[in-house]
């Protein structure tokens, strides 16, 4: 028997979006098809200036640092933005394989947020893309890493700071699993940040090429129970943080070497009154920054000086030791009103020869009332305040306000 729907909805000056699913039903077998997503605006205003590139997201890191002339890289206090970025689109579904083994579940979604080399540009990012069949899922998702289950209800894009936070691609293997309990482990794409510091102020590496290096694939794990009070995670990761580099760029051989990194991650959701939820993340590590949802670099440089060479010290690599921290609390006022407000901040203990505006310390906090008025609308606004501190000890800060529209489409099956 199968069975086809096909549904439009007019949502305004975004336009028509329709939703289709298609099911079929067999004595022994079930395929399903959905496509989802939602359009949001959002209208962002800033007491203070943040990187023109990042804008759309508050991000603590970003954040401009006045010199000590009191003068901001970013210009003049107060800024406004309208975007789209945050609108999303996807689809994902089930496929029967054959009568004796499992199904294999997809999804494959993406958002217009641009990041990387298209940061601060409203372009396709990918979010999600991948396959699971029986223990092995394969593709890109959330990191292992990471439990999304403790980020708040807030409409900012970027969200807490100090939440682990990464979608990369990995092969992930779930040994275990009930319905209260499972315990899973992911091969996952290496990647890291290297902060070379003040090490070009040295002769021999003033002309230097300086690069990260990735020879294995980050390991990473997770353990997880579920049950009526809510949910507890315990994730680890192990890492390889490589560097390589030329004394002269483009000439001679390349000197590597490399330190380990390994981070473990605490944290769940407490069920309290109705339908809220105090939410707790605390993580520590070296070399875990690229895992971290904002802020702080994995592979930095270390000086040991001494008086019989004072301006040629001995120099060695450190992954750098970080802590990030998420508390929150989830209230609903009612079916149609919820609020979420909560504090959240990173901590990175720099090494001696990182700059003096290498990134220290950031802290994060925001409040909202949101409004559902009906099952696929969303409207409400958020107030946030954020603090970034330098090595040298400068500061800045910023306080926001958004306002977001969010439409939804799609159907459940």
């Amino acid at each position: 028997m199968t069975n086809k729907y096909l549904g439009c909805v007019a949502v305004g000056a975004f336009g028509i979006l329709c939703v289709a699913s298609l099911e079929v039903k067999a004595a022994e077998e079930t395929r399903s098809f959905e496509i989802y997503g939602f359009a949001q605006a959002d209208w962002i205003q800033d007491s203070k200036r943040m990187d023109p590139n990042w804008v759309d997201a508050f991000r603590p890191s970003k954040i401009g640092v006045d010199n000590e002339e009191g003068v901001n890289p970013y210009g003049a206090n107060g800024d406004s933005s309208v975007s789209v970025k945050q609108s999303r689109f996807g689809a994902k579904g089930v496929m029967p394989t054959d009568e004796s083994h499992g199904a294999i579940t997809f999804k494959f979604e993406f958002d217009v947020f641009g990041t990387g080399v298209d940061e601060g540009q409203t372009t396709f990012r990918l979010r999600h893309i991948f396959g699971e069949w029986e223990q092995i899922l394969a593709g890109q998702t959330n990191s292992v890493f990471m439990d999304g289950d403790v980020l708040p209800n807030g409409i900012d894009y970027w969200g807490p700071n100090g939440a682990v936070f990464l979608r990369t691609p990995q092969i992930r293997w779930t040994p275990y699993k009930t319905e209260t309990a499972s315990f899973v482990i992911a091969i996952e794409r290496p990647g890291n940040d290297i902060d070379p510091g003040n090490i070009r102020l040295i002769d021999q590496y003033q002309n230097a090429t300086i690069q990260n290096q990735e020879k294995v694939p980050d390991l990473t794990s997770h353990f997880r129970l579920d049950g009526g009070w809510g949910h507890f995670q315990i994730a680890t990761i192990l890492r390889r943080v490589g560097f390589e580099y030329q004394t002269v760029a483009g000439q001679g051989a390349w000197t590597s070497g490399y330190e380990t990194g390994w981070g473990v991650s605490l944290g769940g959701a407490i069920k309290a009154v109705g339908k809220d939820q105090i939410l707790l993340q605390v993580t520590h590590g070296n070399g875990i920054a690229s895992f971290m949802n904002d802020g702080g670099t994995d592979l930095a440089p270390n000086a040991n000086f001494n008086s019989s060479s004072p301006t040629s010290p001995t120099l060695s690599a450190e992954a750098v030791p970080l802590t990030g921290v998420l508390a929150y609390y989830d209230h609903y006022w009612s079916p149609k009103f919820s609020s979420s407000i909560g504090y959240s901040f990173v901590d990175v203990d720099n090494t001696s020869f990182q700059t003096p505006d290498a990134f220290h310390k950031a802290q994060y906090a925001s409040v909202n009332l949101l409004w559902t008025p009906v099952s696929s609308v969303m409207m409400g606004g958020e107030v946030l305040w954020g603090d970034r501190k330098n090595n040298d000890g400068l500061s800045g800060n910023d306080a926001r306000f958004q306002f977001t529209v969010k439409y939804n489409f799609g159907i459940a099956l």
